[in-house]
């Protein structure tokens, strides 16, 4: 069947030039790529139940213990939340440019068509991939919804981000009280004389749902659970694919649905308002990163302290942390630390000191999609067991020797793919999915060999 050509408004449509990349953003999205590997790298290399939770495995004391405290108290959920950022962010550069030059429905096409193809290859790099963990399934899903809003002023956005902050805080903590009410309920009925009182079906099921927790969070049963990852994680590829597949299911549904939906909304807003504010492209004076510096992180670190030490006075237990805890600090303090450390680099790169940083990290963010992408690759080859099977097999500090490994070679292959090529492999396929056209893959070379001029804000 011959394919015929398409509508003349089509030839409007086009990826983004290099003359109109903004290199700030790019270097941006370089530091946040390479961050999520911090935060990932224990979903790779151990198994879930202790990815997070040191009493499974007794990493309660020496290096174990010192980076998962420096991980989760500084960096856990940072580097997402900039990632979300700078996807808000690039939505407003994307569909502004083209509506520049269409005002008709083929920009609302185009981008509905690019984040459909974004879901396609979230679901490729859960169920193919195997990394459970994905997030461009669920950027799919909120980029559609981020659409209607792209025409909203700066301080509308703010208080949208504001919105879903408070929503996504309302519900982990209403997790938290429901967890609470079942216990309360279960324990009052366990107290009962059942040789005096029979018990009724409701409050047969409230015992259950109260011993189910207790039992869930009990070092047994997680110990349990571990040997049961670890043989899954280390199997055949049907091993593999049963375990990490059904968490990334419960991932891309439930855990989305109920509180991912308010965490990633929260940052692309914010990012959407910082882009039209000005902040996110460095134009603001270097006070204002000073400020947003101090200020943001000196909230953060001391929720996170807080957060923390109550993982460690409850001994990572569930059970007694829903029961005696009277808040979840998590999504407040991921947000002010990610907003910090935002500050953080855009005060660095506002100094200039830190310009060859800033080179360092630009192609790195050029082809941030395909460096996500093969960060699962590399990841799943070294850890599982259909690869090498290192899964279970390195301490929690020693997987962060594989990160920087990870690192060395991602910012040296960024660095010679971009020299040559327009786009990275995936960024090339998906915008000609996107576009439905191939896209030139090959850097143009002039006369004078010159490399592509970049606006720098």
């Amino acid at each position: 069947m011959e394919i015929t050509a398409p509508p003349k408004p089509f030839s409007v449509a086009a990826p983004v030039a290099q003359t109109e990349r903004l290199v700030i953003l790019d270097s941006l999205r370089g530091f946040a790529i390479l961050g999520i590997l911090l935060m990932n790298i224990p979903g790779f290399g151990l198994p879930y139940v202790a990815a997070f939770d040191l009493s499974v495995i007794n990493e309660l004391s020496g290096l174990n213990f010192t980076t998962w405290y420096i991980i989760e108290g500084i960096l856990e959920g940072s580097m997402r939340g900039l990632f979300s950022m700078l996807f808000g962010a690039g939505m407003i550069l994307f569909i502004s440019r083209l509506e520049k030059k269409d005002n008709g429905m083929i920009p609302a096409e185009i981008y509905f068509r690019r984040q459909i193809w974004l879901l396609v290859f979230g679901l490729i790099n859960t169920y193919i991939l195997l990394w459970f963990w994905d997030i461009l399934f669920m950027y799919a899903v909120c980029g559609m919804l981020l659409f209607v809003f792209r025409r909203m002023p700066a301080k509308g956005l703010f208080i949208a981000a504001g919105i879903c902050l408070l929503l996504a805080t309302a519900r982990e903590n209403r997790g938290l009280y429901k967890d609470k009410t079942e216990i309360r309920q279960g324990e009052q009925i366990a107290l009962l004389d059942t040789t005096t009182t029979k018990l009724t079906d409701e409050q047969k099921e409230k015992l259950a749902t109260m011993q189910e927790l207790k039992v869930k969070a009990a070092p047994a049963s997680k110990k349990k659970l571990y040997e049961k990852q670890l043989r899954k994680g280390r199997g055949s590829l049907s091993d593999v694919y049963e375990q990490n597949s059904e968490l990334g299911a419960r991932g891309h549904t439930s855990v989305l649905y109920y509180f991912f939906i308010w965490d990633i909304l929260t940052f692309m807003f914010l990012g959407m308002a910082f882009f039209k504010s000005g902040i996110l492209t460095g134009e603001h004076p270097s006070k204002t990163y000073f400020w947003l510096t101090i200020t943001a992180l000196g909230i953060g670190f001391i929720l996170s302290w807080f957060r923390l030490t109550e993982e460690l006075h409850y001994n990572f237990n569930g059970f007694l942390k829903a029961k005696e805890a009277p808040f979840e600090f998590y999504e407040l303090s991921r947000f002010f630390r990610s907003v910090g450390i935002f500050g953080l680099i855009m005060l660095l790169y506002k100094s200039g000191w830190f310009k060859w940083l800033f080179t360092l990290m630009r192609p790195v963010g050029q082809m941030a999609f395909t460096n996500y992408l093969m960060q699962s690759i590399i990841c799943g080859l070294i850890f599982f067991g259909v690869g090498f099977g290192m899964y279970g097999h390195l301490q929690r500090y020693e997987l962060y020797y594989v990160v920087g490994a990870v690192w060395i070679f991602q910012i040296i292959f960024s660095h010679i793919w971009m020299r040559y090529f327009r786009f990275g492999p995936f960024e090339w396929l998906w915008r000609s999915l996107t576009y439905w056209k191939v896209q030139p893959m090959k850097k143009a070379i002039t006369g004078s060999a010159a490399p592509d001029k970049l606006i720098v804000v």
